[in-house]
């Protein structure tokens, strides 16, 4: 038994005419049951009770860019949130083609403008969708500086213990450098991804060009530096490529190198808080 069967079930309960011919778990996410059908449907079944409401966000979210993008994302064809159960609610999206730009994958590609022209593009009009017009029902906000101010403070309680000294006095001065200037925090929230990482960036190994971006789980209002931060993993040589093609990166370049050294202590911060001693261990690496 692979325990797909009771999604199965959930899928032809809403829909009835939907013939399921194989169902493979495609991945087991954070917030979510990922089930791949029919090699060609992706559905997303929120593991806990707080993650049917941001699916149904999302949702609603993707459903309203469609028309925006210039690259392929997830574009919900089956929803059932009627019964807001656990184990009955989902989202399904036709399956987005292409592999994850993972590290390995990039140092491929011969044409690196071309790439960073596709995602500038792709960022700056997903940061221009004027969702609040599209979505009657108010988007959260992050990215404020209270919220960072209360990161920092969870760092220090819960972190900063494990950590040597000088790597203290060093994320001290990082989040400290940035918080203490209110000129930082005089930007217009946008819609923004919230996880532009390595993962949901897809492209085509053949044709070396970007074919989708998948995985809008954290999609709210929020600072567009924060999805800019995520491309360092490929060096900043390519985020000043982007940045040439999205000219607005110069003017929050600051914020995307904060952000950038934020990734690996909100993992471990997640680790701490959620019994995930992987995540935890995995995050303080480069501070033990």
């Amino acid at each position: 038994m692979d325990g797909t069967q009771p999604f199965i079930d959930a899928i032809q309960a809403a829909y009835p005419d939907f013939v399921v011919e194989t169902a493979v778990f495609n991945q087991e996410g954070q917030y979510n049951h990922v089930l791949l059908v029919n090699d060609a449907i992706v559905f997303r079944f929120p593991r806990f009770e707080g993650g049917v409401e941001q699916l149904a966000l999302e949702t609603k979210i993707l459903t309203a860019v469609q028309s925006y993008l210039p690259l392929p994302v997830p574009n919900p064809v089956y929803v059932q949130f009627q019964n807001p159960a656990v184990g009955q609610a989902f989202m399904g999206y036709k399956l987005v083609p292409g592999e994850p730009l993972m590290p390995k994958a990039f140092a491929k590609i011969s044409d690196k403008t071309a790439v960073a022209t596709q995602i500038a593009h792709f960022l700056q009009a997903l940061h221009a969708v004027p969702i609040r017009d599209l979505i009657a029902e108010p988007l959260p906000v992050s990215d404020t500086e209270e919220e960072w101010w209360d990161v920092y403070g969870r760092i220090q309680t819960k972190l900063f213990p494990y950590m040597r000294l000088d790597a203290c006095k060093s994320v001290a001065h990082h989040f400290e450098s940035v918080l203490n200037d209110p000129s930082q925090y005089q930007f217009e929230p946008v819609l923004r991804h919230g996880d532009f990482g390595t993962g949901n960036l897809l492209h085509n190994p053949d044709t070396q060009q970007m074919s989708g971006i998948i995985d809008f789980g954290f999609t709210i209002l929020g600072d567009p530096a924060f999805d800019v931060a995520g491309l360092l993993t490929y060096g900043e040589s390519f985020v000043q490529e982007v940045a040439k093609h999205y000219p607005a990166v110069h003017d929050f370049w600051p914020r995307v190198r904060f952000y950038k050294g934020t990734f690996a202590l909100i993992e471990a911060l997640y680790g701490i808080e959620n019994g995930d001693e992987q995540a935890f261990q995995r995050g303080l690496e480069a501070y033990v």
